[in-house]
Parts: C-alpha cells; sequence; structure tokens
C-alpha cells in the first residue's frame, strides 16, 4: 500500500466537548466517528500532534507487531502514577518494561495458576452462600466481593484476620471513590484532583492510598521474613525471582507491580462477571446450553475440566466482545515515524488501538450487538480481531488467570443458582474510572437450579472437545 503524507480523516470537535461526550457516552462517541469517517480517523488536538484510532485488523496487526522501540506506551499513563506508583509495569517503556514483564508473568501461568481453581471455587461458595433465596442483591457488589477476595487470597495469601479486613474494606472504598461519576471525570480533567483535606474526594483517596500503602509495605517486609517457608502467594513469588543479573526487585517495585494487581485485576474481573450473568438471563437460550454443559461435567469437577468447557469458553469470550471492560488498548506514542495502513505518522502521534470497534466490525461479526457465543465455536478470530486484553508487548499479563477465573466463578455460581434479573430493560454500560461497567445498582434474585439429567449433543457444540 502506498503510505501518504497526511493522517486519516476525523472531527474537530472543541476539547471540553469531545470529553464530556467521551466521558459520559463513550461507546456513541466511538461509534458516531466509525459511522462518519470508517475505521481509522484522527481526533485531532489543539496542540500537539493528532491521536489516530485504528480498529482495522490490518492496522492493529502492524501496531501490535512493530518493534518495540517503536513507540512509547508507558509515557502515555503517566496519569496514573499517582494510583499505581513510577514503577508500575502499565508506566515502563523499553528495556525497563521488557525486564519486568518477564519477570512478572509466571506466577499467572501453568500449574501455579491452576492451583488458584479450588481456592476460588471456595470464595465464590462462600458470597453467594450469603444470598437469600428469592431476596434482591446487587450482582456487581458480589462479584467486587469475590475478585477482591481471590485477588488478595492469591496475590497475598490473606483469606481471614485483621489485616485482611483492613486491606480489603480500604481497597474497596478506594476504588469506589474513584469509580464514582465525579472522580472518573479526575483522569481527564487534572483540575479535579486538588487535595482540601480529609472531607474531599480527592483528599480521601490520598489519604487511603497511603495507609494502603502503609499495609502493603508491611505485609512485603512480612513475606521477606518468611522467604524459607516455600509460600506460594504471587508476593512471594515475586520476592523470590530474579532478574538476569541476579538481583531481586526493590520494595518500592514490589508495591507499584503489588497496585497494579490489585486495581488492574479486581474491578475488571468483577465487571466481565457481572455482564455475564446479565447476557445469561437476558438471552435465555445461552443459559439453558450452558446449565446443560454444567450438569453434564457434575458438581465439583476437576478444575482442568472447567477450563476447557467450550461453551463456557465461549459464554465468557462472548461477554468480553460485546462491551469489552477497557474501550481501547494502551495508547502508544509514535518514538520515530512509522507507516500504518498507508498512513505516515510522524514523531509524536498517538496511536489509540480500538478494541470497542474492532470488536463490532460487521465484516468480523455480524449482528455483533447481538450476544451470541456460537461465534466462538464456529470460527477462530485472529488476535487482531479479538482482542479484549490488548495485544502484543502490552498485552495483560492477568489474562490466562482473568479467563480462568471467570469460568470458576460462572460454573460455581450457576450449578447452584438460577440468577434473574430484578428489572428486565436492557443496560447501556457506564463509565467507571478508566472503564466501562453495568450500572452499580443492577440487582438480581437467585433461586436453586434444578438439575436434569444431560447427554452430549454435538449439534450444539456444548461437549465437542474444542481448544482455543
Amino acid at each position: 500500500m502506498t503510505a501518504t503524507n497526511s493522517l486519516p480523516d476525523g472531527p474537530k470537535v472543541p476539547t471540553f466537548l469531545r470529553r464530556m461526550k467521551f466521558l459520559f457516552q463513550p461507546l456513541k462517541y466511538m461509534e458516531d466517528f466509525a459511522k462518519v469517517y470508517g475505521d481509522n480517523f484522527t481526533i485531532w488536538r489543539r496542540n500537539g500532534p493528532g491521536m489516530v484510532v485504528f480498529s482495522h485488523p490490518q492496522a492493529l496487526q502492524q501496531i501490535f507487531a512493530a518493534a518495540s522501540d517503536q513507540f512509547d506506551a508507558g509515557r502515555a499513563n503517566k496519569g496514573l502514577q499517582f494510583l499505581l506508583g513510577a514503577n508500575s509495569l502499565i508506566l515502563q517503556d523499553g528495556d525497563r518494561h521488557q525486564r519486568q514483564r518477564q519477570l512478572l508473568t509466571p506466577p499467572f501461568h501453568g500449574e501455579r495458576m491452576r492451583a488458584y481453581g479450588e481456592a476460588i471455587r471456595e470464595i465464590t461458595q462462600q458470597v453467594s452462600n450469603e444470598w437469600s433465596v428469592g431476596q434482591p442483591f446487587k450482582i456487581r457488589a458480589s462479584m467486587q466481593e469475590i475478585t477482591l477476595r481471590v485477588i488478595l487470597r492469591a496475590v497475598f495469601g490473606l483469606d481471614e484476620g485483621e489485616r485482611f479486613q483492613e486491606l480489603r474494606q480500604r481497597l474497596t472504598k478506594l476504588l469506589d471513590i474513584m469509580g464514582s461519576p465525579l472522580m472518573s471525570t479526575a483522569f481527564f480533567f487534572p483540575f479535579i484532583q486538588k487535595d482540601l483535606g480529609a472531607w474531599s474526594p480527592w483528599g480521601q483517596i490520598l489519604q487511603l492510598r497511603q495507609q494502603i500503602d502503609e499495609l502493603i509495605y508491611e505485609l512485603i517486609r512480612e513475606r521477606r521474613a518468611e522467604l524459607n517457608q516455600n509460600r506460594q502467594d504471587i508476593l512471594s513469588l515475586m520476592i523470590s525471582a530474579r532478574y538476569a543479573d541476579g538481583q531481586s526487585m526493590t520494595d518500592e517495585e514490589l508495591h507499584d507491580e503489588l497496585m497494579t494487581l490489585l486495581v488492574a485485576g479486581h474491578e475488571t474481573t468483577a465487571s466481565a462477571l457481572t455482564w455475564a450473568f446479565y447476557w445469561c438471563d437476558r438471552v435465555p437460550e445461552v443459559r439453558d446450553k450452558l446449565q446443560a454443559e454444567l450438569d453434564f461435567v457434575g458438581d465439583n469437577p476437576d478444575p482442568s475440566l472447567i477450563a476447557k468447557l467450550p461453551y463456557l469458553t465461549a459464554v465468557c469470550q462472548e461477554t468480553l466482545r460485546i462491551y469489552p471492560i477497557v474501550t481501547g488498548a494502551f495508547v502508544r506514542v509514535v518514538k520515530s515515524p512509522m507507516v500504518v495502513m498507508g498512513y505516515n505518522l510522524p514523531v509524536g502521534t498517538l496511536i489509540a488501538p480500538s478494541i470497542y470497534l474492532a470488536h463490532h466490525r460487521k465484516e468480523v461479526y455480524p449482528d455483533s450487538k447481538q450476544f451470541k457465543p456460537e461465534r466462538f465455536l464456529e470460527r477462530l478470530f485472529s488476535p487482531y480481531e479479538y482482542l479484549p486484553f490488548g495485544g502484543g508487548n502490552r498485552r495483560c499479563i492477568g489474562m490466562a488467570f482473568a479467563q480462568y477465573e471467570m469460568k470458576f466463578v460462572l460454573a460455581t455460581i450457576l450449578s447452584r443458582f438460577q440468577l434473574s434479573l430484578m428489572n428486565k430493560r436492557p443496560v447501556r454500560p457506564v463509565r467507571r474510572g478508566l472503564t466501562l461497567a453495568a450500572p452499580g445498582g443492577m440487582r438480581m434474585v437467585a433461586k436453586p437450579v434444578v438439575k436434569r439429567a444431560t447427554t452430549p449433543n454435538t449439534k450444539d457444540n456444548l461437549f465437542v472437545k474444542t481448544t482455543f
């Protein structure tokens, strides 16, 4: 393809109006621009180069396959430093990013990850046991409780005691404040980030962050002292890990990566699970097929079997496709001129791969607004067509763990309960900090599930051996 000297066409909307629409109508913001300008368009900025939004699979392949020194991504995330810390993997670029990524990846794969299956099942049962049959409850709050307990046990080895309760309560409060409509705007309007004392929202955030910091550093010191006790929590594994030069992570590096895991691995999975239960009730035939698959494997099946269930996997995949929790992959800043889809991108150009638009291209996903898990049983999608966890060297290191957790929570709950929405009207995602989520007030009712005898039905693709 012959390169052109100009960036793709795009909207020239006043910055304030554009940001307000992005904040309060995030999906319409992207859809409206795509309708007018197509797969690739430029959002022009008053000062500096434009931001080019790409969603065509060819463009995404070129971006994700580019050399890591072609652009910076950490630099574009500096607004998260106040929360995650300067050493967070998300904020790193170049060799340091690669070095950190290699050190952090092993605990989220293989046998170590699968060992968490029983813990996920146990925590899910504990939380769901608190539901009163026939009484409405907020589904998102329950999913947040499950995912927070899972992350505290997996990362810190904490599941009870005073320290567990303190960290749980402060993290929940911090994320709730940051997910409120007012504080969601603070990520995009820095003037809101004003510390006006303990009674101001930003002052509360800073105070809670300091309290959480103290707890985390205390735990780091404790785990270092217990290093020879063969603990398997992720913090202990991170302390034991060594860079290529034999050095270990500093307390500051450990702290910042732990905050990254806590923030990125808790809220996002809770949102995805909330959507999965929403869709299972909105589309009864999906719920029935999934229930049949779970009935067939019986109660308390081997964790490895749950992870491989085809229809359960497809439901999780379709959940993350239709409303991805993060609508775009990490923004990249071009460091040296490059060509994407025939466009010459000068130094300083911002590249924004759009997950949401890629997941709703009609050429790839016919009837993309319909929830149809069968899509993922009928064909395999490339990592440039389906990318809920981003792509390239910036793909989420917790991807396998998040998918594993989703399957176990869904299987555990749906094997025991049928969940029904109190209000049957369709809902749309709302902004929660930097992510999109189902409305926090969405309520469901649980009733015991009726077991039934089931036989394999290959026509429905429920029990076909499939690798995902």
